[in-house]
């Protein structure tokens, strides 16, 4: 009965695929005919308020096993190639009104988009305590998103959902897909925040797309973006830790190992480092609308580079950021002394309870350093 259902499938995918997933070598041309139409999901209702938006579930592209060499890959590399073709899934949590709807999400200076899985509760809680709280500065307003899918088997699975499900209904900062959060997810979870953004607060001006373990400095970069006198974020900007003349690493041991069966290229476009940088809004959105046509690439910093380059346009470098952590060139001094990081804009990367402390270090009027 599962030949015959397998059999069925393929055929029916063959006369249904066409969407573009690979440009890089002829076996990504190859599977890019035969997985498409198949993963435009239809929207259905739901009734319950935290399941606004939802599509149906996407299904695995059994033909990526016949791609060269795919029986030796690593497996989170054979589940990437069967699934990278799916750009949809069901939306668990939703805040359609976070930015208090399409038309008003112009009043939004700074959105601060948290990547997080389920089980980092207590760096949540941290942030919204500390950094990602949720006010006005300089008369601008910041708002908070957690942005996760799903992670944990059976039970386990079960409970971290509920947390963020009463995470939801206390903070009202929290989006989730039902797709798996992993590492090679990451750039998944990019596109379905930028879906979300281009139907629910478009005209946000300015973005922190950023990991939950960075210590950000938000009130200076409130401050760095009002400068931008020529630019309310409706111009392009993205700036943060600059990475360039780069390409894949082939090694398979590599957290970030990229075979050549997905990108046959061996260079990167310049893009910024993924634990934090900045963007306008008007920056987001072209990204996305670039996405659409650029296949899937697992490591999340380097996709969205790849949409800056489609785009005609490239990342920045901002010496304020410092996603490769803060380099302290003595040992005789304390490397969390506050008065390092009272003028940066973001650090990666802090454990809970150091975030909580430097923030309210950095933030106490009475800081004295010497700056000479």
């Amino acid at each position: 009965m599962r030949k015959k259902f397998r059999i069925f499938f393929f055929v029916g995918a063959l006369g249904l695929l066409a969407f573009p997933f690979f440009m890089y070598s002829d076996h990504q041309k190859t599977f890019q005919k035969n997985t498409a139409e198949n993963n435009r999901q239809k929207k259905t209702p739901i009734k319950n308020i935290s399941y606004i938006h939802s599509w149906e579930k996407c299904q695995q592209n059994l033909t990526a096993a016949n791609i060269t060499g795919f029986s030796n890959l690593p497996q989170n590399i054979k589940d990437f190639l069967f699934y990278c073709h799916c750009r949809h899934f069901p939306m668990l949590l939703d805040l359609p009104d976070k930015c208090g709807g399409a038309e008003k999400s112009g009043d939004v200076f700074l959105l601060l988009v948290i990547k997080s899985s389920p089980a980092n509760y207590e760096r949540r809680e941290v942030l919204r305590k500390t950094w990602g709280k949720e006010r006005l500065y300089n008369g601008m307003s910041i708002r908070r998103i957690f942005i996760s899918g799903v992670s944990g088997d059976s039970y386990e699975k079960e409970r971290l959902n509920n947390l963020l499900k009463l995470e939801q209904q206390e903070h009202r900062d929290v989006l989730q897909w039902d797709f798996s959060d992993t590492f090679y997810n990451l750039t998944l979870k990019q596109i379905l925040f930028l879906e979300w953004m281009e139907r629910n607060c478009p005209n946000a001006r300015f973005l922190l797309n950023g990991d939950d373990d960075v210590f950000a400095h938000t009130d200076n970069m409130v401050v760095y973006l009002q400068s931008l006198k020529e630019n309310n974020g409706s111009r392009h900007l993205f700036t943060g830790h600059l990475i360039q003349n780069v390409g894949p690493i082939r090694a398979a041991g590599s957290k970030y190992f990229i075979p050549v069966q997905v990108q046959k290229s061996d260079t990167y476009p310049p893009y910024c480092g993924g634990g934090g940088f900045l963007l306008s809004g008007y920056t987001a959105m072209l990204i996305y609308r670039m996405s659409k046509s650029i296949p899937v690439l697992p490591i999340d910093d380097v996709y969205m580079g790849m949409c800056l380059a489609k785009a005609g346009l490239g990342p920045s470098s901002h010496m304020g950021v410092k996603t490769a952590g803060l380099h302290i060139p003595s040992k005789k001094v304390d490397n969390f002394s506050p008065c390092f990081y009272k003028d940066v804009l973001l650090v990666h990367r802090f454990l809970p309870a150091q975030m909580y402390l430097m923030w309210h270090s950095t933030q106490n009027p009475k800081l004295k350093c010497d700056d000479t």
